[in-house]
């Protein structure tokens, strides 16, 4: 099948169909992606981002090779193509710099790197420049609050941004100047080729550059200057079950009857006094004895009226 190519912005191209050369290199890889997951149809992120990677945007060509590919009609691949905002269905730019305008980012400078990028640049969000390079996005937030406010580019990480730093990054990505990120690769990947590691197939990139700063690892670095551990949980493996931060069993920290135990009359079981693992269920009549025994210590009220209290 031949196939009518259109160059577009940012270096996609739009088609209604692949040619038989780009259908056979995208089945092959395709089929290395499905054969992750025991349904087939659990793949479909993936190769979305897979076709990403080949146009540029999620094409029409692409939805149709999905869906081929999974069995799925091209209305089930599109509804999902359109629900997350990673695909795009228009094409997109070689670059998309996304600022975080949520509440952190935004009183410590986010607005102000909005209002700089939009006016240079001369789009709003979602759009993308006459040269293709770039595609302006304002972002909920990158979870990176430790390092605001912060830009991602292809989302890699470029903290502690101003106005004029983000204005000086962009203006190198449009020069198609190299940039690194303050955490990642040593430089950053364009559109196409980080799509197409969101589609599973690493670029050997992983180990580059830093991974966490000293913002992220301050509260490690005090629990280990303060000798600070977590306390074990129930069942855990590496821990007593039941067990507080001092080792000892949860009922004998408590002061409370073994586990297993009746508890005294007039009293309550506390939930640490459940059964431990293993011992045979109470019967209901036995539970019904327990809670006989509770009442004796209540006065008894006159068994022809019923009390209800109201809680104001």
């Amino acid at each position: 099948m031949t196939a009518v190519d259109q160059t577009v912005p940012g270096g996609g191209r739009s088609r209604a169909a692949y040619d038989e050369g780009t259908r056979a290199r995208l089945a092959a890889d395709a089929a290395r992606v499905v054969a992750r997951y025991p349904d087939p149809r659990s793949a479909l992120l993936p190769l979305l981002h897979l076709v990403q990677s080949e146009d540029g945007y999620v094409s029409p060509a692409g939805i149709a090779f999905c869906a081929a590919t999974l069995d799925l009609s091209a209305a089930q691949v599109s509804a999902v193509a359109t629900f997350y905002t990673q695909y795009k269905r228009r094409p997109n730019g070689e670059y998309t710099v996304g600022v975080c305008t949520n509440t952190l980012c935004a009183i410590m400078g986010g607005d102000a790197i909005w209002e700089e990028l939009t006016d240079r640049l001369g789009v709003g969000h979602d759009e993308t420049t006459a040269d293709g390079r770039i595609t302006l996005e304002r972002i909920e937030c990158n979870a990176a609050c430790d390092y605001a406010p912060v830009l991602m580019i292809n989302w890699e990480f470029f903290d502690n941004q101003t106005p004029d730093s983000a204005a000086e990054v962009v203006g190198r990505l449009i020069a198609g100047e190299p940039v690194a990120p303050t955490r990642g690769p040593a430089q950053v990947p364009t559109f196409r080729e980080m799509s197409r590691v969101l589609a599973g197939f690493p670029d050997g990139r992983a180990d580059e550059g830093v991974g966490a700063g000293g913002p992220t690892l301050r509260g490690l670095a005090l629990a280990r200057e303060n000798g600070w551990t977590a306390p074990p949980f129930d069942g855990d493996p590496g821990g007593p079950a039941g067990g507080d931060a001092s080792g000892e069993p949860a009922s004998a920290a408590a002061g409370s009857t073994p586990a297993g135990s009746a508890p005294e009359p007039g009293g309550t079981q506390s939930s640490v006094d459940r059964p431990a693992a293993g011992a045979p269920e109470r019967t209901a009549d036995q539970e019904r004895a327990e809670h006989r025994a509770d009442d004796t210590s209540e006065p008894a009220g006159d068994p022809g009226t019923t009390e209800t209290t109201k809680e104001s």
